[in-house]
């Protein structure tokens, strides 16, 4: 049994959908479970206007029953506060005046290739569905998810490794579920406090600059099950599947395992996590190198990803571009946005690597009800003698 997520609706439009197929029924569902991660995601110094019109919830319209899932697809739907003052331009029917048409493709948004692979001569109609703004209906999917997993023991978090050129200090030690239980009182998501600070201080140096900027998160899961995934075929490496989660955020450039791009340049005999074992303990690993991940399968480690996000391709000083209606030089379009928005996306991930695992739960157990999963999972655990 596979769980699917799909979203619909566009940045400005009347609002956003969300349908998850595939949780089983019988498992309890609060409205802070998703409310608290739609407020999550609009945090983080950096951010522009839209966050202080937008106070984003998710109304349950299907699929829920006095708290508890009904086994059948649920729906979401997140209201865009901001219709009202679009409700003309972005109605999804006639309007008794014509709309001017936007011509001004921004270079590393959606806009231009958009408009060409689906025969459009107005940008507005890529760049309304191309934006962030559609992960607000995947982070109250996610939250579901997320749902799904802290029944079975699963916790999934985030934090902020590098805004532009300012990194955290590599840590000495692994780090725990309870390690982020304060991550989100930093105005950067940053795990670091003198990090942090520096990282504040980038956002309003560039703001300032007229620049947006990128970086680095990471996504960390604990309680996981060895086993999920599997190596018997490229579309069940768990990995890969991460991989198109990850990089199918918006403005997502880079992914990364665990340390894969620095265990790249080390011979093999520190790349490794050696395997020991005792009758306390079962099988275990004193490095977590692999961010959790074998041969496409989780090994029961933490599991840590890494993403990488682009400067945001929309500037209060407007790059270079040409206007596809006279196809004349011209400057991008210059709409509202936010200089930094690395925090939020570290909050999008959590909900799509939630969706990954939830997906390979529900793939390796199955069970109509979260009773017949939890018993499958008892059953599973006890077969390879899994100690947490």
């Amino acid at each position: 049994m596979a769980l699917r997520l799909i979203t619909a609706g566009e940045s400005h439009g009347p609002g956003l959908t969300c349908i998850v197929e595939g949780l089983p029924a019988g498992l309890e569902v609060r409205p802070q479970d998703l409310n608290e991660d739609m407020a999550r995601r609009q945090l983080g110094h950096g951010r522009g206007g839209r966050m202080k019109i937008e106070r984003d919830t998710a109304e349950v319209t299907g699929g829920i029953r006095h708290g508890r899932t009904l086994g059948g697809p649920i729906a979401l739907q997140v209201a865009n506060r901001d219709y009202a003052n679009w409700e003309e331009r972005m109605s999804p029917w006639p309007v008794a005046e014509a709309v001017a048409e936007v011509h001004l493709p921004r270079p590393g948004h959606a806009d231009l290739v958009g408009t060409q692979k689906y025969k459009q001569s107005d940008v507005r109609n890529i760049l309304e569905r191309a934006s962030a703004r559609e992960t607000a209906a995947r982070v109250a999917g996610g939250a579901l998810c997320k749902a799904f997993l802290g029944a079975l023991g699963v916790v999934v978090h985030s934090h902020v490794l590098q805004i532009a050129s300012v990194q955290a200090p590599a840590g000495e030690r692994q780090l725990t579920a309870e390690d982020f239980a304060q991550v989100d009182s930093s105005p950067v998501r940053c795990l670091d406090g003198e990090a942090s600070k520096r990282m504040v201080q980038e956002i309003d140096q560039l703001r300032k600059a007229n620049e947006s900027l990128g970086g680095v998160f990471e996504v960390q899961a604990f309680g996981l099950l060895p086993g999920l995934g599997s190596h018997v075929s490229w579309e069940e490496r768990l990995d890969g599947r991460l991989a198109m989660a990850i990089c199918s955020i918006q403005a997502i450039k880079g992914f990364a395992v665990g340390d894969g791009f620095t265990i790249a340049g080390l011979p093999g005999s520190e790349a490794h996590d050696e395997i020991f074992f005792s009758p306390a303990r079962g099988y275990y690993r004193e490095t977590n190198r692999a961010g959790g991940l074998e041969g496409g399968m989780t090994t029961g480690c933490p599991l840590i990803v890494r993403g990488a996000m682009k400067p945001l391709p929309t500037l209060t000083k407007p790059l270079r571009s040409v206007d596809i209606d006279t196809h004349e030089p011209a400057q991008a379009l210059r709409e509202r946005t936010d200089s930094c928005t690395v925090p939020a996306a570290g909050v999008v991930a959590e909900a799509m690597v939630a969706l990954v695992l939830a997906d390979a739960y529900r793939r390796k157990f199955g069970g109509d009800h979260i009773d017949d999963v939890l018993q499958a999972v008892r059953a599973y655990e006890e077969r390879i003698g899994w100690q947490i």
